[in-house]
């Protein structure tokens, strides 16, 4: 997964927001546009829209994205930070036997999630499904384990995001069908994640908020979902599946953008320089 890009209606305040709470680096401001990401990794990309409303209530969009850090020490930084800068952005916190992870809302409402794995060879499957669960985990507990005087600041990814959409059927048939990702756990017919590349879930569509929704208006939120996939021929593979399908694509020569059935944008990008660090999908 790469970059998550959000419209913004006030850009300065949320670029204080993830870089001096969230600990994120301000890669770049040209203008409207501001990057913030981790070493040479963009992780958030914020564009100014301040001509755009809120979201409606219970639309279809963002649930939260989520950025992976490598390191629990990385991670307790960045909770330490948001907890001391603005604990009244933390929604919540919980250990997913595969994960940990902690929650929060930026300034304008958008969900986040920050997290670290477990090792692969700790996760238990049955039949092709991920075991994972919702137990308690203590944010303070964490912080005190966890929390070094000097952390290493080390790689921070966009790990997977999670959406909200009108019906899970739906979701399965344009993500899992269409686009080609693997069904890796299912809560009945309010949650679905997927994933390329065994991984515990690149993407998750619920909906717990948006049970119905349509497709969604242009509005402040969720902007574009970037995916990365091994190298070109995999970009024309893909933009034949989405012919075949009928699926609207824009094809630049480099990337593949197209929107699912609630109108959240996905860009689809070849990787320039691949390698066993830097996992791509197989869609």
């Amino acid at each position: 997964m790469g970059a998550v890009t959000l419209r913004v209606g006030n850009l300065d305040a949320m670029i204080a927001y993830y870089r001096d709470v969230v600990t994120l680096e301000l890669q770049s401001h040209d203008g409207p546009v501001a990057v913030l990401g981790r070493g040479q990794t963009p992780l958030v990309i914020l564009q100014h829209a301040p001509e755009l409303a809120a979201a409606e209530p219970r639309s279809a969009g963002l649930y939260h994205s989520a950025i992976l850090f490598d390191t629990q020490a990385d991670l307790a930084a960045a909770v330490y930070s948001i907890g001391a800068k603005s604990p009244g952005t933390f929604t919540g916190s919980a250990d997913h036997l595969v994960s940990q992870a902690f929650y929060f809302t930026d300034p304008e409402g958008n969900g986040i999630e920050l997290y670290w794995d477990r090792d692969r060879t700790l996760w238990s499957w049955t039949h092709g499904q991920v075991e994972m669960a919702s137990l308690h985990l203590d944010p303070n507990a964490f912080i005190s384990e966890h929390l070094s005087a000097a952390p290493s600041e080390g790689r921070a990814v966009v790990g997977h995001v999670h959406l909200s959409v009108g019906d899970v059927a739906s979701a399965r048939e344009f993500y899992v069908n269409r686009l080609g990702f693997e069904a890796t756990a299912n809560f009945g017919p309010s949650a679905l994640f997927v994933s390329a590349g065994g991984y515990h879930h690149h993407m998750a569509m619920n909906t717990w908020e948006s049970s119905g929704s349509g497709k969604r208006r242009l509005a402040l939120g969720l902007g574009e979902i970037s995916i990365t996939v091994p190298g070109a021929d995999d970009i024309g593979a893909l933009d034949e599946r989405m012919t075949h399908y009928k699926v609207p694509t824009s094809h630049d020569g480099q990337t593949l953008a197209f929107d699912d059935p609630w109108a959240n944008r996905i860009r689809v990008r070849a990787s320039g320089a691949a390698s066993a660090s830097d996992p791509v999908a197989t869609l």
